[in-house]
């Protein structure tokens, strides 16, 4: 297999892979919550091939080579944690985040993080006193005390711009039921993206480098859902592109597949 067909194949596998995220971007356009996901290439075995002899010419100023590649891979696959546009929904347990932060919820037991503030009040267990504020998903919404945010069943839910959480009694009083984890997000490629719109820590990444807790600038809004990030004018413009792209490099190792066919055919 020669240069010019390895090197197309190797983009056509990278080019692929770039349309799945983009597929997988315009299909969560109305995803309440939903982040982009972003791909970035690299070069493949670059390395420079000597000329022959002939080229080798006293006084000659440039190198007597010229670069040789194997096409392009996607080197990684990134989020865009940029923040979407808020939306009004008059739901108590709606809340949206503004600025960079994520909530703290657990699955499984486990550490996660989400945007996506389209929560409800359940109950957990057999904890029939209480509501819990959970994801679409049931997973808990954690508090900054490290328990998940609950409220008596008969109350109704109240969150501060601060993300302080406060019970509605029926006879007017309020009890305080705890603050919303939130944390700022410092390296958004140490996180992956699972279902659900659920962020969990990459393999090998340190949480401390990853996330903090402190000095958090982002304010919560009741009643509010962030919508998707994803800018669909952007994402067809980069769908198009692709898409030429991945025709050039095809047809690319059509022509080197023929080539290949008719040097055969004059060796026989």
């Amino acid at each position: 297999m020669n240069n010019s067909m390895i090197s197309a194949a190797v983009t056509m596998n990278g080019l692929q892979r770039k349309l799945d995220l983009i597929s997988d971007n315009i299909a969560n356009v109305d995803t309440v919550g939903y982040k982009a996901k972003q791909g970035s290439f690299q070069d493949t075995l670059t390395r420079v091939q000597s000329q022959g002899k002939d080229f080798q010419l006293d006084g000659r100023r440039t190198d007597a080579g010229f670069n040789l590649g194997f096409g392009a891979r996607m080197s990684e696959v990134t989020i865009d944690l940029t923040q979407g546009p808020l939306k009004e929904t008059g739901s108590l347990s709606d809340i949206a985040i503004e600025g960079n932060g994520v909530f703290e919820v657990q699955v499984n037991g486990e550490k996660a993080w989400t945007r996506e503030g389209g929560f409800q009040l359940a109950s957990l267990g057999d904890d029939a006193r209480n509501v819990y504020l959970m994801t679409n998903q049931g997973h808990p919404v954690m508090g900054t005390n490290g328990q998940p945010i609950r409220i008596p069943a008969n109350s109704k839910l109240q969150v501060d711009s601060d993300g302080t959480v406060r019970a509605l009694n029926p006879n007017g009083t309020s009890t305080p039921a705890g603050r919303l984890s939130v944390a700022r997000v410092d390296r958004s490629e140490g996180l992956v993206q699972t279902d659900g719109n659920i962020f969990v820590l990459a393999e090998g990444a340190n949480e401390a480098e990853v996330l903090t807790n402190t000095g958090v600038t982002a304010q919560v809004r009741q009643g509010y859902v962030e919508q998707s990030n994803v800018d669909l004018t952007a994402q067809m413009t980069d769908l198009l592109q692709v898409q030429r792209a991945y025709q050039l490099a095809a047809k690319a190792l059509t022509s080197s597949d023929t080539m290949a066919t008719l040097a055969n055919g004059i060796r026989q």
